[in-house]
């Protein structure tokens, strides 16, 4: 049976990583549950120039964010796990406070729930202490807090091998059996 999975796209700048995501999902054949904000779609169209429907095709089942009847909003349709690629500071704000207002929210606030494993791709520089301290709180509730940072002993040649390699360490996080993130084997 496929792993299937909850993509959450925010608002945060970073929105390659939302799209690489689904996608290597769907290579890693999962079954993918999508809903993106209305601040996502924007982003994705601004920094991908893709539309709302591009995006939705990446996924096997897309929602609206305001669809709060929707599977993902109850703890009794099972999931692997739930990633936030990007998660804005708004977003973690609101997972972090249990502000179930939208259906990304409230997917994230259910898989808290439930104990599955919700990593979150935290876009924003600098850190303010209001960020800091959300970012304890879902840590402390056991949510990954996931900055994509790039590493750099691999050296990578491109910005989009940097990218792969992040979505490589987050799909491992997430228990995705295809991950492939290349191990640190030393000098």
């Amino acid at each position: 049976m496929a792993q299937r999975v909850v993509v959450g796209i925010s608002g945060a700048s970073g929105s390659i990583y939302g799209v690489r995501l689904l996608q290597r999902l769907k290579q890693a054949g999962a079954e993918v549950h999508l809903v993106v904000s209305p601040a996502g779609v924007i982003n994705v169209h601004h920094e991908l120039g893709l539309d709302r429907r591009d995006l939705e095709s990446l996924a096997d089942v897309a929602y609206s964010p305001s669809d709060i009847g929707a599977a993902i909003a109850s703890g009794s349709f099972a999931t692997h796990a739930m990633v936030v690629a990007p998660c804005s500071m708004r977003t973690l704000a609101a997972i972090a406070h249990g502000l179930c207002d939208n259906l990304l929210t409230r997917a994230a606030d259910v898989t808290l729930k439930e104990r599955r494993r919700l990593v979150l791709m935290a876009r924003e520089t600098p850190l303010n202490l209001a960020h800091l301290r959300n970012m304890v709180a879902v840590t402390e509730m056991g949510a990954v807090v996931f900055p994509p940072l790039p590493a750099f002993y691999h050296r990578p040649d491109s910005i989009d091998a940097m990218v792969d390699e992040t979505i490589e360490r987050v799909l491992a996080t997430l228990a995705i059996d295809a991950a492939a993130p290349r191990p640190w084997t030393g000098l």
